[in-house]
């Protein structure tokens, strides 16, 4: 199995190690290939394993045109490339496959991380604006694990941007307008916290959840209370100010439990957006009117949609409503002006959402386009994660909050810190639990491709071995105290030479090192960060081995030693920058 690169110019070399030789393959193959008279080239692959081949050009689409066997044709293309120095090239199973000598490769790599450190695989500023929208979570109640990751893929999503050279801002679209936030206004409004059951936490978040779900329940009871709820929602959308404020002050209270939810997994958002602003700054009039001048608008009854016959919905109601009977606007009609207005500030668009939003987001892109809008968004969509007793509900009750499951995931970590090192002071066995436990859950949720279910169990999530966050990090804090120990054994590499590593532990790492800058630029460009969570576990995977296979302290000779600690530094580095891109903490000890 393969991951396919993104073009690359020539100004990545010095970013990337792998990129003079990619040019130099690229154009090899380029001239080879072009001899066959072909109308298109296929473009080179990164092949997933390592000690394969560093590329691989796969032959296969070729065999129809040239009526030849994908093997025969790479035998071919061998032929008329020829030996190139510092390249071994092979035709294997359909594949013409190129090697970088190690020498060369460890010499242009290791420096390199050396160098940049934390910036290994920071690429240059592309000027390119992206406004990046995840989470948007009703601020109605707790995160639960559900939607957890949401803001996991986006966050991360973000810093993979960031990486390769994007101006990134994150954005969080607040619904304070919705029937949730009248819930939660009716219930702050009429119910006594005495009368509820008693909140699991102290923060607002669980204090305030406990109104809404009381109220949804008094809703469906009660018609009387629902046509109060039903009568606040048509006051505040014809743009109630009194009314508005009522209700933005629960759900503002709501959001700060939530926002220090997202910070303590390391989430940061740039900028909320109230859905109410679209209302009040006159950007929903504004829709509304473009919207009523499209041709494929109709209107029944007073309320007013667009006729998506014909569009490509997946079978769905070629119906849009963008106005009631009674002239108020739907949530849809908000989320049109928001998007309106978010798309002429930034060159590129991105929204995370459940794939349970696919119509919602076709209906989206459509109307935008029919009201003159060039560009949409792109879209992530993500499987939710369940429980294994079945699907959640904050309205229900039915849920494992995220507050919950990372106060869990702490004590459980604390635990293993007690028994691995017992020697420690309480606030840094606390701190170290913390990064730990944290970067458990984050890992957990971001290792699995996002269009992939999850169905949430606590012997996964909090999994301290094999392919875990706990892993990772302690291959990391192994590297530190590695390092630690050369030093005070007056031990340097400042006189390395990376001529002396050519073990096959050392080769494997090496060539994993080197892939990083690709991988990062590839993740970014295709917007799947799954693979970063991959590379993690196969970089400290091979570290150990390393340390296994290669002794560093007590190498042979000084110089050996020297060279195999800037191997140690090297991948300290390199799996610090994994991490930090999938937002986990690296540890100097663990």
């Amino acid at each position: 199995m393969t991951e396919p690169t993104s073009k690359f110019d020539n100004s990545f070399e010095s970013v990337d190690p792998l990129a003079n030789y990619r040019n130099t393959c690229s154009q090899l193959l380029e001239s080879a290939v072009m001899e066959f008279k072909v109308k298109k080239v296929p473009q080179m692959e990164i092949p997933t394993s390592p000690e394969l081949a560093d590329f691989a050009y796969p032959c296969f689409s070729l065999a129809k045109d040239l009526k030849l066997p994908p093997q025969k044709i790479a035998e071919m293309l061998l032929n008329k490339i020829g030996a190139v120095e510092n390249l071994k090239i092979s035709a294997v199973k359909g594949y013409l496959n190129f090697k970088i000598n190690l020498k060369p490769l460890a010499g242009a790599t290791i420096p390199l991380i050396l160098k940049e450190k934390q910036e290994y695989g920071t690429f240059p500023n592309i000027g390119k604006r992206i406004i990046l929208e995840h989470t948007s979570a009703n601020p109605n109640g707790p995160f639960h694990v559900g939607r957890a990751r949401n803001p996991i893929i986006g966050d991360t999503l973000a810093r993979l941007l960031r990486k390769v050279g994007y101006e990134v801002e994150v954005q969080y679209w607040v619904n304070d307008m919705g029937k949730q936030a009248a819930i939660l206004g009716w219930g702050v409004q009429n119910l006594s916290g005495d009368s509820l059951p008693a909140a699991g936490s102290t923060k607002k978040d669980h204090e305030l959840v406990r109104y809404y779900q009381s109220a949804y329940k008094k809703m469906e009871e009660d018609p009387d209370v629902e046509g109060v709820i039903t009568r606040m929602i048509q006051s505040y959308e014809r743009g109630d100010i009194d009314e508005l404020n009522k209700l933005k002050k629960p759900c503002s209270d709501v959001l700060a439990g939530m926002v220090e939810s997202l910070e303590r997994m390391n989430i940061f958002v740039d900028k909320f957006v109230w859905e109410s602003e679209s209302v009040l700054d006159g950007g929903v009039d504004e829709v509304i009117a473009k919207l009523k001048k499209s041709k494929i608008t109709k209107e029944e009854e007073g309320a007013y949609y667009l006729d998506l016959e014909g569009y490509e919905l997946g079978g769905k109601t070629s119906r849009f409503v963008f106005t009631r009977s009674d002239g108020t606007s739907l949530y849809t009609t908000r989320d049109l002006a928001y998007h309106w207005n978010k798309l002429q500030n930034c060159d590129i668009a991105i929204n995370i959402l459940g794939e349970d939003h696919k119509l919602q987001a076709r209906q989206l892109e459509i109307a935008l386009k029919i009201m003159g809008m060039e560009h949409v968004p792109e879209v992530v969509f993500y499987s939710f994660v369940s429980l294994e007793e079945g699907k959640m509900s904050t309205r229900k009750g039915q849920v494992v909050y995220l507050d919950d499951l990372m106060e869990e995931a702490a004590a459980r970590a604390r635990k293993e810190v007690e028994t691995r090192r017992p020697e420690l002071p309480d606030d840094k066995k606390s701190e170290i639990a913390d990064v730990v436990g944290l970067g458990a859950i984050r890992y957990n949720l971001i290792r699995v491709q996002p269009e992939k279910k999850i169905v949430f169990k606590w012997m996964d999530a909090l999994n301290f071995e094999g392919n875990s966050a706990p892993f990772v990090q302690y291959s990391h804090a192994r590297a530190c105290s590695i390092l630690r120990k050369a030093e005070e054994m007056l031990a340097g590499y400042s006189d390395y030479s990376t001529d002396l590593l050519d073990s096959p532990a050392e080769d494997e790492l090496i060539r994993n090192l080197a892939r990083l800058p690709s991988l990062i630029h590839e993740c970014a460009h295709t917007r799947k960060p799954h693979p970063v969570a991959a590379y993690a576990y196969k970089t400290a995977a091979l570290f150990n081995q390393f340390y296994k296979d290669c002794p560093v302290l007590p190498a042979e000779s000084d110089e050996l030693r020297a060279s195999r600690l800037a191997l140690v530094e090297a991948s300290r580095w390199a799996l610090a920058v994994a991490l930090d891109l999938i937002g986990i903490n690296a540890p100097e000890q663990m």
